[in-house]
């Protein structure tokens, strides 16, 4: 059985290739990619696949028979880009394909939620047996937010005291790599999260623990957060988008207790703690 990964030189697209490296010979996974000649490190055939050149789709899935269709990473091309990849993967006889979407993405008030819905009708409409990895937010995705904390004193947002359901990138690609390997997946929706959930409170909690100092949340305005953003110099639209974001969350948009996650990789999701210890450590050798 062949198995190919698009996206699979990106952050997430890496971790299921080793994820999948461990279960299964490296003769048996192709990682598609914009560029080959830059992923030979993945250990891996990899394949030129351009998500806006399906003649380069249908070369890439020759021979697949399943397929993990990671989400592209720009918003508002994916959907069209999503649908180029399900036609050649139907012109090519994919038996299967598993599909990253996002955390309750039929009824999500984020705004990259309906991409995903999209990308979800045509999944369905394609005839190919599928499975939906709806995954919650990474803990990495507050990265930023950690550095730019520990840097100014205090954390800022405009999630409230929404819980945040989040895990570990690493555990999303484990349980990806699960998936594509074991049998009785076809038609499942998972809703894919960390089992403990916690507030902006808490990741401020958490970083003044691990920093031996006080580090509060601040939770403001969406339009003074957008600003904040803005001045530190993220693109306007983005940093609307991330205070929409915020919002959503304070509304439960990131909750999720089903731990659908930890069942699938058979162990406890990674804590909180652990993804803000790597990150400050990250940060203390970039800046060393």
């Amino acid at each position: 059985m062949t198995i190919a990964i698009t996206g699979a030189s990106g952050q997430l697209g890496r971790l299921v290739v080793q994820s999948l490296l461990r279960k299964v010979p490296a003769a048996d996974v192709v990682a598609l990619v914009r560029t080959p000649a830059t992923s030979s490190v993945l250990g891996v055939e990899t394949r030129q696949a351009d998500y806006d050149d399906p003649a380069t789709l249908d070369r890439a899935l020759a021979g697949v028979d399943t397929l993990l269709l990671i989400s592209a990473p720009v918003p508002g091309k994916r959907a069209t880009q999503h649908k180029n990849v399900i036609g050649a993967a139907k012109r090519a006889g994919v038996k299967r394909i598993v599909y990253t979407s996002l955390l309750h993405a039929d009824v999500s008030t984020i705004d990259l939620a309906g991409e995903h819905r999209e990308t979800e009708a045509a999944l369905a409409a394609s005839g190919i047996p599928y499975t939906l990895l709806r995954n919650g937010w990474y803990t990495e995705n507050f990265s930023a937010s950690i550095q730019g904390a520990v840097a100014h004193g205090a954390l800022v947002g405009s999630a409230g005291d929404g819980r945040i359901s989040s895990a570990a990138r690493a555990d999303y690609a484990e349980a990806a790599a699960v998936v594509l390997t074991s049998e009785g997946h076809v038609g499942k929706i998972y809703e894919l999260a960390g089992d403990v959930a916690w507030t902006m409170t808490d990741l401020a909690a958490e970083l003044s623990r691990q920093r031996g100092r006080a580090i509060p949340y601040r939770d403001l305005p969406a339009g003074e957060y957008a600003a904040v953003l803005s001045g530190a110099g993220v693109p306007d639209p983005l940093a609307q988008a991330i205070a929409g974001w915020d919002v959503a969350t304070a509304h439960g948009a990131l909750f999720e207790d089903g731990r659908q996650l930890s069942t699938l990789i058979e162990r406890p999701t990674t804590p909180l703690a652990d993804v803000v210890r790597e990150v400050l450590a990250a940060q203390v050798v970039s800046q060393g």
